[in-house]
């Protein structure tokens, strides 16, 4: 009897020291240490764990990490003290702590290249043209005997993208013009190659002609270009690559996003700005400045906006050196500040805070919710307005997303996108220790 009292109190003991271990805080700095790691090469992290105790930790690769400042396999650490990670060169690397022999924690370590970018801020005009034409409207054609649409008939799509007629590629409506009268004069039927969402499809379209203006049509309103402005983002000098906006560019009529054939970014130069208020967003008014400048290509337009090559940094620029980038899990809520143009070609800072922080594991344009603080920036702007979409975000003197949209009934917050995501699309991927899908 006196035994089993003994046990169930040694046993009760035993849960409480256990219970009081578990809920200390060293114990609780411990156990939320990520399972994997992410470290920019040349960059260091410390652990605070404030153990009374000694342990050793373990290190599968020391070429690529060296703990407190040791290039070995095995350390013994002082879990009092401070405990450095240094990743020395790009790979993963494996570390296993322990206390007497027992495992305490295990994680993987993933060292990414080091990425430095300049950051934009610059007012850019875009200038697209289409992978082929977008289909915008169907029209009816008076051929005297009648009013019908020949590609309504033929079951072609408002947001269809016509690539190919007869074998011939096309992206401009001057080609489709004389494809079309040419088939039409023959009385030939023509052979589309459509492309709708993912879909490629074979379509056959007989033109029919307009007695008023005695030519071939299709039915069909179309388009084979789209122009704007927006806000640079990055400058990576080694690649050349950039990315801008911050989302992506869709038609206007049909909300599709716009498959780029060719593109060109040059300067543009804010001149008015329609102050943003509750219900109505604000806008800058800007126009191309130099055209017959080309700043750069544009080679992809995706949900994180458009990316290509630019010849040379852009100008005038709030920064002259490139400064580091943040992974999505470094960025904090608390203060930021945005470098975008309100005036001219200026490229100024603004005050913001990123008040809350999204936690992603896959690509998505909402990652942080801001809100401008500038009392001159609210002045000017009314908070974020349309064109300053792309304008980088700054935290801690490294790059960590861009402005992507404003809500529409509070214009003084908006969201912003990380910009490991923009970093991917632009052809500058961290390669190693991608957020994996959730």
């Amino acid at each position: 009897m006196i035994r089993q009292q003994r046990r169930k109190w040694m046993g009760s003991l035993l849960l409480l020291i256990t219970a009081l271990i578990v809920s200390s805080t060293p114990f609780q700095a411990l156990a939320s240490l990520p399972d994997e790691l992410r470290l920019f090469e040349g960059s260091l992290a410390k652990w605070q764990f404030s153990m009374p105790v000694t342990g050793t930790l373990t290190n599968s690769n020391p070429d690529i990490l060296h703990i407190n400042g040791a290039e070995a396999k095995q350390v013994n650490v002082d879990l009092r003290k401070p405990l450095s990670i240094e990743p020395r060169k790009t790979g993963e690397a494996q570390l296993q702590l322990k206390w007497g022999g027992i495992p305490l924690k295990a994680v993987t370590v993933n060292v990414l290249p080091d990425i430095r970018v300049i950051p934009g801020g610059q007012s850019i005009g875009v200038k697209l043209q289409t992978a082929g034409v977008l289909v915008v409207g169907h029209h009816l054609v008076d051929t005297g005997k009648g009013k019908w649409s020949p590609g309504e008939k033929a079951g072609v799509h408002v947001g269809d993208m016509i690539i190919k007629m007869n074998d011939w590629y096309i992206n401009d409506m001057n080609d489709v013009k004389k494809i079309v009268n040419e088939a039409g004069n023959k009385q030939q039927p023509l052979d589309l190659l459509v492309v709708r969402g993912k879909e490629k499809l074979n379509v056959t379209l007989t033109p029919a002609k307009d007695i008023k203006d005695n030519e071939f049509r299709l039915g069909l309103y179309i388009r084979d270009s789209a122009a704007g402005v927006g806000t640079l983002t990055f400058y990576e000098p080694k690649s050349g690559a950039y990315g801008a906006l911050g989302h992506v560019i869709s038609d206007v009529d049909t909300g599709q996003p716009i498959v780029v054939g060719d593109g060109q970014i040059v300067q543009a130069s804010i001149t008015s700005i329609e102050k943003g208020e509750s219900g109505n967003p604000g806008e800058k008014f800007a126009r191309f400045f130099n055209e017959s400048h080309i700043l750069g290509s544009i080679t992809r337009n995706t949900p994180f906006g458009i990316f290509g090559k630019m010849k040379d940094r852009p100008q005038p620029s709030a920064h002259n050196t490139p400064i580091p980038v943040a992974l999505a899990e470094e960025v904090e809520e608390g203060p930021a500040k945005i470098l975008t143009v309100v005036d001219g070609q200026r490229v100024e800072e603004f005050a913001i805070e990123i008040v809350n922080v999204i936690k992603q594991h896959f690509p998505a344009t909402k990652g942080m919710i801001i809100r401008v603080t500038d009392k001159r920036l609210l002045e000017k702007t009314g908070g974020i307005v349309q064109g300053m979409s792309g304008s980088p975000i700054i935290q801690n003197g490294k790059l960590v997303g861009a402005v992507t949209h404003v809500f529409v009934n509070d214009p003084t917050s908006g969201y912003g996108c990380y910009i490991e995501w923009m970093l991917q699309d632009a052809g500058i991927p961290l390669k190693k220790g991608q957020l994996k899908a959730g």
